[in-house]
């Protein structure tokens, strides 16, 4: 069997992180075993379907780098295919015409919970042997309705949460075209499964109630079933279910927030997954690795902690040029100054190692590319008249000294020695000087991307 997956969302909002997991594991379900990924966009909801959203979902797949092998397919654009499988249906006595208004379903649900039964259609129109149908009422549009089995059991062994079993009797008989002919959604999505020849169905365990409906249909088309498993939601740091009160829950929040993707496709691949204890891996491990086997039936809990810490993890490992390209565009929107200032990207290489979001690296490297504007009373406080002289004379050694952080780190062994001062009492002023800040990477490392020049400038300012 060749393995084919799906993620099929539907475009009437962001793409959340629920979505993007799914996503992230229907694709490496499909890479485990060399087989296809499809991606599909579940349109048909006109009423709320937005091109904004479809955009969304495909900005947010792209920056994952979740590609797709076949797609995207567009349910909109699969109408002619809905209809031909709707009439054979009709012909085949597994689907059938309703006529009753949405008035008279109402009302049929209201008697049924005045006499304590669960609200549903009451099959007025189901054609049955030896049955008389109602005269077809002049003006009304029919919908289009399954006939659902009135007896027996659905039951699947869900790879997630194990064997699910859903009575017939639960199930009405479902709506599968709307009078105006636009097909429904569980319907659209038993045919689209059914046509993409698709063999696992990953989604969240929203759906559940969805699968017993599907399998019906399914089964009235003589369709091959493929293999579901619901995943359990992601809650907030409270317990609570994931939403907007939690900050972020758009991907594509996450880029603007200054996240890499492998630090979010690693993060979102341990919730609801495991490999033992391996907390970072790459997409190529966890393709290797993953399997139905591990995905766990408990809710998962987001943790931006442990996001930012995974973040951090990332931007170490990053290439400085690829950093630089990020924090660049960030850093011209605080009016950085680069023409003259050190390679941003060898400033990043210097910065990154203390900082968890792209966002907080630029601003980290700006003090090297803004004019330093140290504060008075600090100035008062470390620049004293025992200082100075040191300071003086290590602007001196600093005409001739090599230019490599060794040597700087040198000369200012040097200058501390013979003025009998503590490194703190040295390097404090000269960050002032030369950054106006006092929190900076080591200073000799500093010194050095900034430049003989630029140093020597701002110390003879300074003095």
């Amino acid at each position: 069997m060749t393995v084919r997956t799906r993620f099929a969302p539907s475009p009437t909002g962001y793409l959340h992180l629920g979505g993007a997991r799914t996503a992230l594991y229907s694709w490496a379900f499909a890479r485990h075993f060399g087989g296809t990924f499809i991606l599909r966009i579940e349109d048909t909801d006109l009423e709320r379907s937005t091109p904004e959203a479809v955009q969304a979902i495909l900005d947010g797949m792209q920056w994952l780098g979740l590609e797709h092998d076949e797609g995207p397919f567009y349910q909109m654009q699969r109408m002619d295919r809905y209809r031909e499988v709707i009439k054979s249906m009709l012909e085949a006595g597994t689907a059938y015409l309703c006529y009753c208004t949405p008035e008279e379903v109402e009302a049929m649900r209201e008697r049924m919970r005045a006499n304590g039964e669960k609200p549903r259609y009451d099959g007025t129109w189901r054609p049955e042997e030896g049955k008389q149908l109602p005269e077809v009422p002049a003006g009304i549009k029919p919908v289009v309705r399954f006939k659902n089995p009135l007896d027996g059991e659905v039951t699947w062994h869900d790879v997630v949460k194990g064997p699910i079993t859903i009575g017939n009797k639960e199930l009405d008989d479902l709506i599968i075209a709307r009078g105006d002919g636009t097909p429904t959604y569980n319907f659209c999505v038993a045919v689209d499964d059914w046509d993409m020849k698709i063999t696992h169905v990953l989604r969240g365990d929203d759906h559940v109630n969805n699968t017993p409906r599907q399998i019906n249909i399914l089964r009235a088309l003589k369709a091959e079933l493929p293999q579901y498993g619901h995943l359990p939601m992601i809650l907030g740091p409270d317990g609570q279910k994931l939403s907007k009160r939690h900050g972020a829950v758009s991907v594509m929040q996450y880029p603007e927030q200054g996240f890499l993707p492998e630090a979010m496709l690693n993060y979102l691949a341990r919730l609801g997954w495991s490999h033992g204890d391996d907390e970072i891996f790459s997409m190529q491990q966890f393709t290797e690795w993953f399997n139905l086997e591990h995905l766990t039936a408990s809710a998962a809990q987001f943790n931006p902690e442990k996001l930012a810490w995974l973040n951090n993890h990332y931007i170490k490992l990053a290439d400085n040029e690829r950093l630089a390209g990020l924090a660049r565009p960030i850093m011209e929107c605080e009016g950085a100054q680069f023409d003259g200032a050190p390679p941003l990207a060898a400033v990043l290489g210097l910065m990154k190692e203390r900082t968890n979001t792209i966002n907080e690296l630029a601003d980290a490297a700006m003090l090297f590319f803004r004019t330093p504007n140290p504060d008075a009373a600090l100035l008062a406080q470390h620049l004293s008249d025992a200082v100075r002289p040191a300071l003086a004379q290590f602007a001196e050694k600093l005409q001739a000294v090599e230019w490599t952080k060794p040597a700087l780190s040198a000369a200012m062994k040097e200058v501390l020695a013979a003025n009998g001062l503590k490194m703190p009492q040295l390097a404090m002023p000269l960050r002032l000087l030369v950054t106006g800040q006092l929190q900076t990477p080591a200073i000799d490392a500093v010194l050095e991307l900034f430049g003989r020049e630029t140093v020597l400038a701002r110390l003879q300012k300074g003095l």
